[in-house]
C-alpha cells in the first residue's frame, strides 16, 4: 500500500500534504450547501443580538476575512513558497497573519462562512461554519502539518510551538 500522499487527481505525490480537497473548494461547497438549506429547506434564525448588530458582524467579516487571505497569500508569494497545497511547500512563513495563526487562509474562510450566517441571521449557516472548521481541521490542516513536521524538521516544530493554533 502506497502511503504517500496524493494530489488532487489521486495521484501519487510526493512534495505535498495530500489535503482532501482543494481548500477553497471545501468553502464553496459549504457555503452553496448552507444557502440552499436556509432558502429552500430549513431557517433557523439567531435570536441572539439585534438584527442590525448581526448585519453590522457580518459586513466587519465580510472585510476582514479577506484582507486576512490577500494578506497571507501575498506573504507565500513574496517567501517565494506555492499556495497551493497541491504543489510543494518550498519555505516556512513567519510573518504578517502568520505571527497569529499558522493557517490564515483557512481562518479568512471559516469566518468568511460565519459572516454569511450573521446577514443570513440563519443557525444553520453558522453550524456549517463549525463543519468547516472541523474538515478544515481533520481534512486538511493535520494533513499539512505532518508534512511541513517530515519536510522541516525542528524548524517548523519551533514554529508550531510559538504560534497558537486557531483553525
Amino acid at each position: 500500500m502506497n502511503d504517500s500522499p496524493s494530489d488532487f487527481y489521486g495521484e501519487p505525490s510526493k512534495d505535498n500534504p495530500g489535503v482532501i480537497a482543494f481548500p477553497p473548494l471545501i468553502w464553496a461547497v459549504s457555503v452553496v450547501l448552507s444557502l440552499l438549506i436556509h432558502f429552500f429547506v430549513a431557517s433557523v434564525p439567531m435570536s441572539i443580538l439585534p438584527r442590525v448588530i448581526l448585519l453590522a458582524i457580518g459586513i466587519v467579516l465580510f472585510i476582514i476575512a479577506p484582507v486576512l487571505a490577500i494578506s497571507a497569500v501575498r506573504l507565500m508569494k513574496i517567501a517565494g513558497t506555492n499556495v497551493h497545497p497541491s504543489e510543494p511547500t518550498t519555505t516556512i512563513v513567519r510573518g504578517g497573519p502568520y505571527r497569529f495563526t499558522p493557517n490564515p487562509m483557512y481562518l479568512a474562510l471559516t469566518l468568511l462562512q460565519i459572516g454569511v450566517a450573521f446577514l443570513l441571521n440563519d443557525v444553520i449557516t453558522l453550524l456549517f461554519a463549525a463543519a468547516l472548521a472541523l474538515i478544515f481541521h481533520f481534512g486538511v490542516i493535520l494533513r499539512e502539518e505532518r508534512y511541513l513536521e517530515a519536510k522541516f524538521g525542528e524548524e517548523y516544530l519551533v514554529l508550531k510551538r510559538s504560534v497558537r493554533r486557531r483553525i
